[in-house]
């Protein structure tokens, strides 16, 4: 009979863990409960930036911040799995998770955007979402059609880095790996020293390049199979594709309805133009739902399989 082999800290308690964890973490999003990102901002703040003036392109203080606490959080989980309390080990693994997951508030703003552009309020529209948007977009000369495809790429990213992103790391490393990813997101967007986030960035594309290219082709599962496998697939080859433009390429091809091609929504529905903001963010966010459902049906029957024992 074949021999299956577990992937090294995974099994059907581990499974169990990150569905109660990702559930947890979408009802506090849902509420604006405990920002991830305040916490973090808090922490990495604690650094005394005079010790550092002059020399804000050194990336080690940020590294060390992360790695001792990843450190010592795998110390203590694997401590605890030795003695006989380790079933405390999974409680653990359900509190950090529940901490490190999530993008509080994204809810709110999508909302009062929609209904802005609803409104055909272009200007209220921008300002609900400028802060969430890349330098380059977060002009208000940027036009409607811009402004969207740039509020839908931040939007895929945000939620790949905040959940699919964490979620692969954890599943591969354990809990330890996945504080440090989500660390790395956060030195990135967070550290003081702004000179040294183009190091970090560069970090969180090498962790991303891997599972980016696996949530691209889950989009094909979860959308338009047959639109995927005609302009979805580029992204997963290429080597130079970033983590925003593999997303994006993807759930374009996945997405049906002219979701992310506004210009073309346009010419065919001009009438229904004031509901294209909320129908193309409706499909975008259903994609991901329904991709997060791909990832825990083929880990449901990994775990059945014995894969995940």
């Amino acid at each position: 009979m074949p021999v299956h082999t577990p992937l090294p800290g995974v099994n059907d308690m581990t499974f169990f863990v990150l569905l109660l964890a990702y559930f947890i973490r979408r009802r506090l999003d849902t509420g604006n409960r405990l920002d991830p990102d305040v916490l973090w901002q808090h922490y990495l703040r604690k650094i005394d930036q005079a010790s550092v003036a002059g020399k804000g392109a050194r990336i080690w203080p940020g590294v060390l911040m992360i790695v001792v606490p990843a450190l010592v959080l795998v110390l203590i989980s694997h401590q605890l799995r030795l003695s006989p309390w380790s079933p405390l080990a999974h409680g653990l693994d359900l509190i950090v998770l529940v901490v490190l997951l999530g993008a509080t508030g994204w809810r709110d703003r999508l909302d009062a955007y929609t209904e802005a552009w609803r409104r055909g309020d272009m200007q209220a529209a921008w300002h609900h979402m400028k802060d969430s948007l890349p330098g380059a977009h977060a002009g208000a000369a940027n036009a409607p059609e811009t402004l969207h495809l740039a509020l839908c790429g931040r939007f895929m990213q945000v939620m790949f880095e905040r959940y699919f992103l964490i979620i692969f790391w954890y599943l591969i490393g354990g809990i330890g790996v996945a504080l440090m990813v989500r660390g790395v997101l956060a030195l990135r967007d967070q550290w003081p020293q702004a000179e040294a986030r183009d190091g970090f960035a560069v970090a969180v594309d090498g962790l991303a390049w891997l599972p980016v290219r696996l949530m691209s082709v889950s989009f094909g599962l979860a959308g338009d199979l047959a639109g995927w496998l005609k302009d979805g697939w580029i992204g997963v080859l290429s080597w130079s594709f970033r983590p925003q433009a593999v997303l994006m390429n993807a759930a374009d091809a996945a997405l049906t309805g002219y979701a992310l091609e506004p210009n073309r929504f346009a010419q065919l529905h001009p009438d229904d133009w004031t509901d294209f903001g909320d129908r193309s963010l409706t499909a975008v966010r259903d994609l991901l739902n329904r991709t997060m459902f791909v990832w825990i049906g083929v880990l449901a029957l990994l775990v059945i399989a014995g894969v995940l024992a």
